[in-house]
């Protein structure tokens, strides 16, 4: 049986490598962004790859009525969604202080409500069914004290990990996913060029590597995935480290 997936900020960084790797297992694909030409582009490249069929939604997930729409196909119980995959996101400045606080509050809701409100629409249908996974992008910031950036992708790891304990046992699992730092696009947009992050070259780590361990981890049902070794221990040093040093080190880096 076919599976259909929905990959939000589908266009780029790990939103596309998920559309990659969903395409070469023979996934039916719904794909998410807000650039329709860039959509179009990894459409025709996923075609190639495996996928059963892709369909192409633009949408900006910043916007009410984007979301809404998200939320319709999400919903609809002839063509169900059997993998959802919340990757959209952005980031900024450190600096909270000097950031413009409706950029924040765009940050707060497409990182933490709108993946909510893409859970809450497509979980009766997979409840109903018996199966389902849903991924959502987080970060091993989310451990680590990092402005609002961390913050939000705490919420997404609490929020998951629950979920999947609530929901697992009924087929779906919920896993929040949380890589370091990771070659894509993502610092690009922020307008640092490769290499000029500020940040040491063992701590990055290739999108492909990251979307593998995350999907093997989602297979056997994990609420949370940190894809590496290296970040696995960064993470279990978290727990034992002050915060005061914890947000020192956090700082360093875009």
């Amino acid at each position: 049986m076919t599976r259909t997936s929905l990959i939000t900020g589908a266009s780029a960084g790990l939103g596309a490598e998920y559309a990659r790797a969903l395409a070469r297992r023979g996934d039916h694909l719904v794909l998410v962004a807000r650039r329709a030409s860039a959509l179009e582009e990894l459409a025709t490249e996923l075609e190639g790859l495996g996928a059963d069929g892709i369909e192409v939604l633009s949408a900006d997930l910043a916007q009410d009525a984007d979301v809404q729409a998200v939320v319709a196909r999400l919903s609809e119980p002839s063509r169900p969604v059997d993998v959802l995959v919340s990757s959209a996101g952005f980031g900024l400045p450190l600096a909270f202080e000097r950031n413009d606080i409706e950029d924040e509050v765009r940050h707060l809701r497409l990182h933490d409500e709108v993946p909510m409100r893409l859970m809450h629409a497509v979980l009766p249908g997979m409840l109903e069914r018996g199966r389902g996974a849903i991924l959502n992008i987080a970060s091993v910031a989310a451990f680590t004290p990092r402005s609002t950036y961390s913050a939000a992708k705490a919420w997404t790891v609490s929020f998951s990990r629950w979920a999947n304990a609530r929901y697992r046992p009924r087929g779906v699992s919920v896993t929040a996913v949380c890589p370091g730092f990771t070659h894509t696009e993502f610092h690009a947009r922020m307008g640092l060029a490769r290499g000029k992050e500020g940040i040491p070259g063992w701590m990055w780590l290739d999108a492909p590597r990251v979307v593998e361990e995350a999907l093997h981890d989602i297979a056997r049902g994990r609420a949370i995935s940190v894809p590496s070794r290296r970040y696995r221990a960064i993470v279990a040093l978290t727990r034992f480290l002050p915060t005061g040093l914890l947000a020192k080190a956090a700082a360093r880096g875009r």
